[in-house]
């Protein structure tokens, strides 16, 4: 019986690369097993440099493995201090490093219908869509049970005018950028008392 088979207890599984959308998305998962009062299982899945045909082709890339597998294991822990200040999610549950494609990965963890998966839905141009599958579409498609995608902060809109106008050393009008990046209004009047 694999790890994740053992617990029976309700999970919320979260894909998570380091990426500033896995990092909202695990945040979201965070909160998503508080109210639910399941377990929160953060997933990295990681694949050779090359992918697995290019790793059976060269001999040398097995002794790679474990050292990948390390690196894997710790951009996970980088991105629970990042979120939470520490490796503790204050949340029961287990972190997983999963060799392999990260939506497939997802989907066979999260394989009862009581679990419920969340990744992060990033914006994505064509080019990206088809170099590069996505991991929400991909579960969408394939899981079994409920598949929350938790779109980007609006802050990363923001982030990457930032970097693009830097790169063209272009100057930075940052009071605008702020204005850009506050959500915006609901409608709803606010009354002061």
């Amino acid at each position: 019986m694999s790890e994740h088979q053992k617990s029976s207890a309700a999970r919320v599984v979260v894909g998570v690369s380091g990426s500033p959308g896995s990092l909202t998305a695990l945040a979201r998962a965070a909160e998503e097993a508080r109210r639910r009062g399941a377990q929160l299982w953060p997933v990295l899945a990681w694949e050779p440099p090359g992918g697995e045909l290019g790793s059976r082709r060269a001999p040398v890339a097995a002794d790679m493995v474990p050292q990948w597998e390390l690196l894997a294991r710790e951009r996970l822990l980088k991105a629970l201090r990042d979120v939470f200040g520490s490796t503790d999610t204050g949340v029961p549950g287990t972190a997983l490093t999963v060799r392999g494609a990260a939506g497939p990965a997802l989907v066979r963890i999260a394989e009862r219908e009581d679990d419920v998966i969340v990744v992060g839905a990033g914006r994505r141009n064509r080019l990206l869509r088809a170099l590069s599958p996505s991991v929400g579409r991909y579960c969408l498609a394939h899981a079994g049970c409920p598949v929350l995608a938790v779109p980007p902060s609006p802050l990363q809109d923001t982030l990457a005018t930032m970097r693009r106008r830097n790169m063209l050393r272009l100057r930075l009008d940052t009071e605008s950028l702020l204005r850009e990046s506050e959500p915006a209004p609901t409608g709803r009047a606010r009354h002061e008392p």
